[in-house]
Protein backbone atom coordinates (compact mmCIF):
# COMPACT_ATOMS: atom_id res chain seq x y z
CA UNK A 1 0.00 0.00 0.00
CA UNK A 2 1.20 3.72 -0.73
CA UNK A 3 -0.04 7.11 0.65
CA UNK A 4 1.05 10.21 1.41
CA UNK A 5 -0.31 13.62 2.70
CA UNK A 6 0.82 16.09 -0.40
CA UNK A 7 -2.21 17.46 -1.15
CA UNK A 8 -2.23 19.30 2.23
CA UNK A 9 0.57 21.51 0.74
CA UNK A 10 -1.48 24.76 -0.25
CA UNK A 11 -3.14 24.40 3.05
CA UNK A 12 -0.53 25.00 4.79
CA UNK A 13 0.81 27.67 2.68
CA UNK A 14 -2.83 29.32 2.75
CA UNK A 15 -2.45 29.11 7.00
CA UNK A 16 1.13 30.57 6.65
CA UNK A 17 -0.44 33.24 4.84
CA UNK A 18 -3.63 33.78 7.10
CA UNK A 19 -0.81 34.08 9.74
CA UNK A 20 0.85 37.08 8.36
CA UNK A 21 -2.42 38.68 7.47
CA UNK A 22 -3.14 38.13 11.75
CA UNK A 23 0.24 39.41 12.92
CA UNK A 24 -0.52 42.78 10.20
CA UNK A 25 -4.11 42.82 11.82
CA UNK A 26 -2.52 42.78 15.16
CA UNK A 27 -0.20 45.72 14.84
CA UNK A 28 -3.19 47.90 13.21
CA UNK A 29 -4.80 47.20 16.22
CA UNK A 30 -2.37 47.76 18.54
CA UNK A 31 -4.53 50.20 20.91
CA UNK A 32 -7.14 47.51 22.08
CA UNK A 33 -4.24 46.55 24.44
CA UNK A 34 -4.14 49.42 26.16
CA UNK A 35 -5.34 47.88 29.22
CA UNK A 36 -2.63 45.53 29.48
CA UNK A 37 0.09 48.11 29.15
CA UNK A 38 0.59 51.93 28.06
CA UNK A 39 3.75 50.84 26.83
CA UNK A 40 4.41 50.48 23.14
CA UNK A 41 7.46 48.38 23.36
CA UNK A 42 5.28 45.91 25.26
CA UNK A 43 2.53 45.77 22.80
CA UNK A 44 4.49 44.94 20.12
CA UNK A 45 6.43 42.33 22.25
CA UNK A 46 2.92 40.34 23.05
CA UNK A 47 2.17 40.55 19.37
CA UNK A 48 5.47 39.13 18.49
CA UNK A 49 5.64 36.44 20.95
CA UNK A 50 1.67 35.55 20.17
CA UNK A 51 2.56 35.53 15.95
CA UNK A 52 5.95 33.26 17.02
CA UNK A 53 3.82 30.65 18.87
CA UNK A 54 1.25 30.18 16.04
CA UNK A 55 4.24 30.05 14.14
CA UNK A 56 6.31 27.14 15.63
CA UNK A 57 3.19 24.98 16.52
CA UNK A 58 2.62 25.42 12.19
CA UNK A 59 6.09 24.82 11.56
CA UNK A 60 6.10 21.75 14.00
CA UNK A 61 3.09 20.33 12.84
CA UNK A 62 3.33 20.87 9.02
CA UNK A 63 5.28 18.03 7.70
CA UNK A 64 4.73 15.44 4.32
CA UNK A 65 4.34 11.82 5.15
CA UNK A 66 4.75 8.71 3.23
CA UNK A 67 3.87 4.93 3.43
CA UNK A 68 5.41 2.70 1.20
CA UNK A 69 4.64 -1.05 2.00
CA UNK A 70 5.03 -2.17 -1.43
CA UNK A 71 7.54 -4.94 -2.03
CA UNK A 72 9.84 -6.58 0.18
CA UNK A 73 10.63 -3.56 2.65
CA UNK A 74 8.30 -0.46 4.13
CA UNK A 75 9.46 3.00 3.77
CA UNK A 76 8.40 5.79 5.95
CA UNK A 77 9.18 9.32 5.03
CA UNK A 78 8.61 12.19 6.92
CA UNK A 79 10.36 15.97 5.77
CA UNK A 80 9.33 19.68 5.54
CA UNK A 81 6.27 20.95 3.64
CA UNK A 82 8.02 23.88 2.40
CA UNK A 83 10.99 24.55 0.89
CA UNK A 84 11.92 20.46 1.20
CA UNK A 85 13.06 20.50 -2.36
CA UNK A 86 15.64 22.79 -1.82
CA UNK A 87 16.62 21.93 1.98
CA UNK A 88 16.00 18.62 3.47
CA UNK A 89 16.95 19.99 7.23
CA UNK A 90 13.91 18.18 8.71
CA UNK A 91 13.48 15.39 6.50
CA UNK A 92 13.48 11.72 8.11
CA UNK A 93 13.86 8.47 6.19
CA UNK A 94 13.26 5.21 7.46
CA UNK A 95 13.54 1.58 5.38
CA UNK A 96 13.01 -1.40 7.19
CA UNK A 97 12.41 -5.16 5.97
CA UNK A 98 8.78 -6.10 6.52
CA UNK A 99 9.49 -8.99 9.24
CA UNK A 100 11.52 -6.86 11.25
CA UNK A 101 8.62 -4.85 12.66
CA UNK A 102 7.51 -5.60 15.72
CA UNK A 103 4.67 -3.11 16.94
CA UNK A 104 3.17 0.30 15.83
CA UNK A 105 1.44 2.91 17.70
CA UNK A 106 -0.28 5.80 16.72
CA UNK A 107 -0.57 8.36 19.15
CA UNK A 108 -3.31 11.90 19.54
CA UNK A 109 -2.04 14.45 21.05
CA UNK A 110 -4.09 17.95 20.83
CA UNK A 111 -2.21 19.85 18.17
CA UNK A 112 -0.15 16.82 16.94
CA UNK A 113 -1.18 12.65 16.04
CA UNK A 114 2.51 10.55 15.50
CA UNK A 115 2.66 6.90 14.48
CA UNK A 116 6.19 5.37 16.07
CA UNK A 117 7.36 1.84 15.01
CA UNK A 118 8.67 -0.45 17.08
CA UNK A 119 11.86 -2.35 14.67
CA UNK A 120 14.29 -4.73 15.42
CA UNK A 121 17.45 -3.62 13.91
CA UNK A 122 20.04 -5.84 12.28
CA UNK A 123 21.73 -6.32 15.95
CA UNK A 124 18.26 -8.14 16.67
CA UNK A 125 17.94 -4.83 19.24
CA UNK A 126 14.19 -3.04 19.50
CA UNK A 127 14.41 0.44 18.27
CA UNK A 128 11.18 3.17 18.03
CA UNK A 129 10.99 5.27 15.20
CA UNK A 130 8.37 8.35 15.38
CA UNK A 131 6.82 10.12 12.37
CA UNK A 132 4.76 12.97 12.40
CA UNK A 133 1.12 12.23 11.11
CA UNK A 134 -0.64 15.11 11.97
CA UNK A 135 -1.97 16.35 8.26
CA UNK A 136 -2.60 12.49 7.49
CA UNK A 137 -6.33 12.30 7.20
CA UNK A 138 -8.09 9.92 9.70
CA UNK A 139 -8.95 7.44 6.42
CA UNK A 140 -5.36 6.90 5.27
CA UNK A 141 -4.21 6.77 9.04
CA UNK A 142 -6.78 3.93 8.89
CA UNK A 143 -5.78 2.06 6.31
CA UNK A 144 -2.07 2.78 7.60
CA UNK A 145 -3.36 1.19 10.47
CA UNK A 146 -4.71 -1.95 8.74
CA UNK A 147 -1.65 -2.62 7.03
CA UNK A 148 0.99 -2.27 10.02
CA UNK A 149 -1.52 -4.52 11.82
CA UNK A 150 -1.25 -7.15 9.26
CA UNK A 151 2.43 -6.82 9.59
CA UNK A 152 2.23 -7.29 13.11
CA UNK A 153 0.41 -10.40 12.96
CA UNK A 154 1.78 -12.07 10.03
CA UNK A 155 5.36 -11.61 11.86
CA UNK A 156 4.29 -13.21 15.16
CA UNK A 157 2.74 -15.95 13.16
CA UNK A 158 6.12 -16.17 11.81
CA UNK A 159 7.63 -16.10 15.15
CA UNK A 160 5.66 -18.73 17.04
CA UNK A 161 5.92 -21.20 13.94
CA UNK A 162 10.04 -20.83 13.77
Amino acid sequence: MRTNNGKVKNVIISLYFILTVLAIIMTTLISSFSEITESPAVKILIILLVFAVLFIITHKVSKYFEYDSDGMQVVVINRGMLLSEYLNYREHILEFEKENLISFKFRNYYFYKSLTLTIKDKYGHKRNETFNVTLVSRKKRRYIRQSLGKLVKLNKKLKENS
